[in-house]
This record gives structure tokens, C-alpha cells and sequence, in this order.
């Protein structure tokens, strides 16, 4: 289902400096979408006309049908949820408890309702034990943990990920690609901006490259992740697996096509070992 329909949005701070130059893009439900590119290219830009925050000044955007231009951003809050790259942007709240609460409320989830799933997100994301803490005695880390707690508390149709691993080690950057998963899995619709191409590697379906304002290669993450100049046109570095390929390729190893993650490079490796094709 598409959840998000961007038609040629042209979008520009000033009045004079184009920073969105006819970007057209799809968000689905049920999928992932990377969007990725050097900064400045305008993303985030983009991702803030998802929500409403920004509204285009030529083209449109369309949330489940709805003109952006034509709603609230409260109104199109209720179905797209975004965690912001800097979490200081949108934690007010005295407490950890009080900031999901508070997110609560503001969406009419009523009160005993509204502690159980409060209880069951900080658990989740770890932060049970701050939950008597001001938000600003936190990590970088956990304060965005935190911003995406309060932002899943009501369970929007679509979430929107600016730079998620951002400030986090190993074991969250698990942890939020499993949560990414399991949101598409329940035919919700995730948008991830990331400069991580290891983590848009692991959890996109699709990936959609901008840079000066455009979307210049979108398509399946297996293609798109594996195109060597797309990927260095966006100013990003391959992923580790087909830069690995790309490297066996130029020694002579005849590799049938370059694998965007590991179980595809260890096919094609024993194929070539058992002198057949994977």
C-alpha cells in the first residue's frame, strides 16, 4: 500500500537556494525504505515534508491520500511518527516516564492504558531504570532510544528514522535493526536516512539514493547497494560484502554477480568451490 506519495516537491528555506529540485518517491507500507546520500543532499529536508513539518512550494506530498498542504501536523502525526537525527529536538519532559506519557495523552490513549504500554517501551529500549531521570542526564545514545520509545508508544502506520545508529554501539544497532524488522513484518512502513550503509545493507528493501536536491538511483537494496558508481555519485563507500566481491572480481575470481550481505558471498564462494553456479 502506498503510504507516502512525494510528486515532483521543489522546496527551497530562502525563497532563492533550491534545496528540493522535483523529488518524486514512494513510501510503502510493509517495506523499508533507505534514504541516503552526502549531507546536504537534502533528506531530511524531504522527511520533514513527510510529516508536515515543511510543505512543499511547488509539487506535493500525499499522507494515506492526504494533502500535506491540507492537515495538521498533528493531524498526520497520528500516522506517521518521526525520531529526529538530534533527540534534544523533541524531548521537553522532566522525567524519562513523563516524555512517553506525555505522547500518550497528546494522542488520547487513556491513562491505564497509556502506563502499561509506557512500562512495556521503556523496558524494551532499556531505560526502565531511568525512568525517574531527566531525559537531559541521559547518554546521546539513550535519549534517542528514548525519542523513538515515545514516538512507538502509539504505534504509527509509518515511522521515519533520521540517522538511527547514529551514537549507537553494536548491541542497540541490533536491537533497532530487529525493531525495524518486526515493524515491517507487522505491514508497517519505516523510512531509515543513514549514512550507515552496513545497517541499510541489513534492514532495507529499498534504497533511494539523493544528492543536490534529487533522487538520482532508486530501486531493490541488493541492486542498488551494489552499484559501485551510484554509491560513490551519493559519496558513501560500499557495503563491506560487495566491496569484498567487487575486490575478489578485479583478482580474476569469477564471481556470478555481486551479494549485498554475507550468506550471498558464502554461496557464491562454495559454487565456485564445487565448480558449479550458486
Amino acid at each position: 500500500m502506498e503510504a507516502i506519495v512525494a510528486e515532483d516537491v521543489h522546496f527551497s528555506y530562502d525563497g532563492l537556494q533550491p534545496v528540493l529540485n522535483g523529488v518524486s518517491l514512494v513510501v510503502r507500507t510493509g517495506e523499508v525504505l533507505a534514504l541516503m546520500g552526502e549531507n546536504g543532499a537534502g533528506k531530511t529536508t524531504l522527511v520533514k515534508h513527510f510529516v508536515g513539518l515543511l510543505k512543499p512550494r511547488r509539487g506535493r506530498v500525499l499522507v494515506f491520500g492526504v494533502d500535506t498542504r491540507e492537515a495538521t501536523v498533528a493531524q498526520l502525526a497520528r500516522r506517521v511518527g518521526m525520531v529526529f537525527q538530534n533527540p534534544d529536538h523533541q524531548l521537553f519532559a522532566e522525567t524519562v516516564e513523563e516524555e512517553v506519557l506525555f505522547t500518550l495523552r497528546n494522542m488520547g490513549v487513556p491513562p491505564h492504558e497509556a502506563r502499561a504500554i509506557c512500562d512495556a517501551v521503556l523496558r524494551e529500549f532499556d531505560l526502565a531504570r531511568y525512568r525517574d531521570r531527566s531525559p537531559y542526564s541521559l547518554s546521546v545514545g539513550e535519549r534517542k532510544r528514548l525519542a523513538l520509545a515515545s514516538v512507538l508508544s502509539y504505534d504509527p502506520d509509518v515511522l521515519v528514522l533520521d540517522e538511527p545508529t547514529a551514537g549507537q554501539d553494536y548491541f542497540n544497532k541490533s536491537k533497532i535493526a530487529r525493531l525495524v524488522n518486526g515493524l515491517k513484518r507487522r505491514g508497517k512502513g519505516v523510512v531509515v536516512v543513514t549514512h550507515d550503509v552496513e545497517f541499510a545493507a541489513q534492514v532495507a528493501d529499498r534504497v533511494a539514493l539523493m544528492a543536490g536536491g534529487r533522487v538520482v538511483r532508486e530501486g531493490p537494496a541488493a541492486e542498488v547497494l551494489t552499484d559501485a558508481q551510484a554509491i560513490a555519485a551519493a559519496r558513501l563507500t560500499l557495503p563491506q560484502i560487495p566491496a569484498a566481491a567487487a575486490i575478489l572480481r578485479e583478482r580474476g575470481v569469477k564471481l556470478s554477480r555481486i551479494p549485498l550481505l554475507p550468506g550471498g558471498l558464502y554461496a557464491e564462494v562454495i559454487a565456485l568451490l564445487d565448480g558449479g553456479a550458486p
